[in-house]
């Protein structure tokens, strides 16, 4: 695309009063709004929301109104977005900073960028335009030059101009440029992913506390080890994000590690934070109204000062390549369900050693599921409960996942209920929503006295965000330390915002969290306490209770059960093969069989959680999860279709284009469908199949659901072309089948190095993955 002329009259402006630019007194401000906010604008962005799009979904988001004073910059300055998701960050300097030598602005925006997972950023001065590759980690050691791709002044504007439009225009972002750029590159030496580098720094934190509270506190047993590392980590990782975000006094950690016994000082900082948040992460004293207990083991713990000395001190640059402020909640998420991969375990003198957990080991790993497909189930499952509704009536909505992991897709869904609320109050007379009493909404103010001027900037509330996520999510997990990893991350979610929220206004933080004890709950969610009734049930000791974990629904979540159940279920349930070595309790699984009605010889847990997440739903609810396409055809899993033909109708079979997790060899499908009663027909009902990548849905066909009927096994196959319909018929009605002649099975899956794992006789086991 030829320069615009907006842009050479830019140019000319530049060169005539080149020394009144340079002059130190000329701001930054002025820069961006005379010719940094021009030169974006003529690349096709709606840098000034001229649109008036929410907050939510515009194009550029400028992010001073993060600054702290005496903290410094807390967020880049520009945010480049496409339908709310960054792509790319822009920091601005005044021209008199000379960013071609000058490390400092390049230090800023790959550390905001790195942090972001973004792939490729902007420093510019309009004097200067430089592009970098952000997958770099930053050193405080890094020259101005380290991970710059391009480089060019004003005065090249005119023959630099395509280079730059091909790759940064809002047109080249759309059509994908911008990605295949960045993509082009990626894997390069030096280069790395933001979640790699900072899961090495948890690993490697988690190591040093468990060896030295396993060194200095001779009483605690494995469990406690495991609570007390992980729950001590998990508050100075959240004071350390509070920071940046300006929720907490900047750099109050790295003040501890000035002195002596800086454990006793931490702790004094955690007992203020549970007088200011109420939530279980600080928990210490017994409170009315609260199910869990509190937290009487870590603040009595031994622990020294050069472990936290360390740990602290790599948690502020130089030494950190971190900008907390900018790590997305669900990146955060995704870290943790590797971290969470391993246990600490005790040797018998008394020391700790971090080791794989046998499950994840047998699974090969750890696999997070991609954003993408969290969004579209998401979307799909509670988009068509809100739709046309008001904040009012969806007051009572109720989404659970039944096995939330790290807490990806409450992630998920809490988005998309912030954004959709959001969208609804902007477009419902934003002005009456904030005037009353108890506004679910505000105005960003863009000045230092407070003062909205109506611009459009709107934001929903702390207290908003909190009532959205205390009354419509709700998670169970087997994992206890899975289950603290979702509350922090919803608890992070909360709290984005709230440093703007209050600028200009008397800090009050007590109580600002919400208690997530009574939505985010551990248990077994496929076992309730009537498996203890069982009779000739073998003695389980505390230790088998524990491993257990029975969950009663009916109790757990009474008001919602009693309701008739949940009305939407999402998730990406375990895929464990129970009759696997390792999962071999003879006990347990013919308790399942007989709970869920199963008689067929293979037993997974993903068909488990499918049958459970039509009891969870209420009747004309919604669930949709993501497991192994093996449930639509395959002979195991019969009368997992023939109970969801009876008891819902299937709204979509989509399956995901490519490899969904990567490493594994199970290719997935997403399943969609609505709870009804078996008295109500179903020959009506539609079922669409499509395909899904990043960029959404194809391949669309619908096809009756009371057709799969008809199929062999019931299976859930699309329909082909009528004539090979057609000669299939008249083979199937006049030939002999293959099925009367051979009994055909699944095969075994491999991964890996497949030709290695082969010999005359067998596959080893590292290469096995029976679904």
């Amino acid at each position: 695309m030829p320069i615009p002329a907006s842009i050479l009259d830019r140019i000319a402006t530049f060169r005539r009063n080149l020394d009144s630019y340079l002059n130190p007194d000329y701001k930054e401000a002025q820069v961006r709004q005379e010719f940094i906010d021009p030169l974006f604008a003529a690349l096709g962005w709606d840098v000034r929301n001229e649109q008036g799009y929410a907050e939510a979904y515009k194009d550029v988001v400028h992010e001073d109104a993060l600054r702290i004073p005496g903290v410094g910059v807390k967020a880049p300055d520009y945010s480049f977005r496409i339908g709310g998701t960054r792509k790319f960050f822009v920091e601005a300097k005044k021209p008199s900073v000379y960013l071609k030598d000058n490390p400092e602005p390049a230090h800023q925006l790959r550390v905001y960028s790195f942090s972001a997972k973004l792939s490729l950023g902007i420093v510019t001065d309009f004097q200067e335009f430089a592009i970098y590759d952000t997958r770099l980690r930053p050193k405080a050691t890094d020259k101005a030059s380290v991970g710059r791709i391009f480089y060019c002044t004003y005065e090249q504007y005119p023959e630099k101009w395509d280079e730059i439009a091909a790759i940064f225009s809002r047109e080249a972002v759309l059509k994908g440029s911008f990605d295949k750029h960045a993509a082009a590159t990626k894997g390069k030496r030096g280069t790395t992913e933001f979640d790699a580098e900072f899961l090495k720094d948890m690993e490697h934190w988690r190591d040093l506390l468990a060896r030295n509270l396993a060194l200095r506190n001779a009483a605690l047993t494995q469990r406690e080890l495991n609570f007390a590392v992980q729950r001590i980590l998990d508050r100075i990782v959240f004071l350390r994000i509070a920071e940046d975000r300006g929720i907490e006094p900047y750099g109050q950690l790295q003040a501890l590690t000035a002195g002596p016994k800086i454990y006793p000082r931490l702790r004094e900082i955690f007992e203020r934070a549970d007088f200011r948040y109420n939530s279980g992460l600080f928990h210490f004293a017994t409170e009315k109204g609260r199910d869990e207990s509190p937290d009487r083991l870590t603040l009595g713990l031994d622990l020294d000062d050069a472990v936290l000395k360390e740990i602290i001190g790599a948690l502020y640059w130089p030494k950190s390549p971190y900008a907390f402020a900018v790590i997305p909640a669900d990146t955060l998420g995704h870290i943790y369900e590797q971290f969470l991969g391993k246990v600490i375990h005790l040797t018998a003198d008394h020391r700790a050693r971090v080791e794989e957990k046998p499950e994840v080991r047998k699974a090969g790993g750890v696999y997070y599921t991609p954003t993408y497909i969290v969004d579209y189930i998401v979307r799909q499952t509670v988009g068509p409960l809100v739709a046309g509704k008001t904040p009012k009536q969806v007051e009572k909505l109720t989404v659970l996942d039944p096995a939330c992991g790290s807490g990806s897709f409450l992630l998920g869904a809490y988005e998309f209920l912030l954004h959709w609320h959001l969208n609804y109050y902007v477009s419902h007379d934003p002005f009456a929503w904030a005037k009353k009493k108890n506004p679910p909404i505000y105005e960003t103010a863009p000045n230092a006295r407070g003062v909205g001027h109506g611009n459009g900037n709107w934001q929903l509330t702390t207290t908003e965000r909190k009532r959205i996520l205390t009354t419509n999510l709700y998670g169970v997990d087997i994992d206890a330390q899975a289950v603290e990893v979702t509350k922090l991350s919803l608890l992070l979610k909360v709290l984005e915002g709230e440093a703007r929220e209050l600028q200009g206004k008397q800090l009050d933080f007590h109580r600002v969290l919400p208690d997530l004890g009574h939505n985010i709950k551990c248990g077994n969610s496929l076992i309730g306490s009537d498996f203890y009734s069982q009779p000739n049930l073998p003695t389980f000791d505390d230790e088998a209770r524990i491993k257990l974990n029975a969950f009663d629904w009916a109790h757990e979540f009474k008001s919602i059960m009693d309701t008739g159940g949940f009305d939407a279920v999402v998730g990406n349930p375990p895929y464990i093969q129970l009759s696997m070595e390792g999962f071999r309790d003879p006990v347990v699984n013919e308790f399942l069989k007989q709970s869920f009605g199963m008689s067929g010889g293979r037993l997974n847990t993903f068909v488990l959680f499918i049958d459970q997440s039509q009891r969870l739903t209420r009747e004309g609810g919604t669930f949709g999860l993501i497991v192994p396409n093996t449930l639509t055809s395959q002979e195991y899993y019969e009368e997992a279709r023939a109970r969801l033909l009876t008891n819902t109708f299937i709204r979509q079979l989509v399956q995901p284009i490519g490899q969904v997790f990567s490493d594994a060899v199970v290719e997935n499908v997403i399943l969609l469908a609505e709870r009804r009663s078996p008295k109500t027909p179903s020959n009506r009902a539609k079922t669409i199949f499509s395909s899904l990548d990043i960029s959404g849905v194809s391949n669309v066909i619908e096809v009756a659901q009371g057709e799969f009927s008809g199929n062999f096994r019931l299976a859930f196959v699309a329909p082909a072309d009528p004539k090979i319909a057609a000669l299939r018929k008249r083979l199937s009605s006049s030939g002999v089948n293959f099925g009367d002649l051979l009994n055909i099975n699944q095969a075994i899956a491999l991964k890996g190095d497949r030709a290695a794992c082969l010999d005359d006789r067998k596959l080893t086991s590292k290469h096995q993955e029976v679904l």
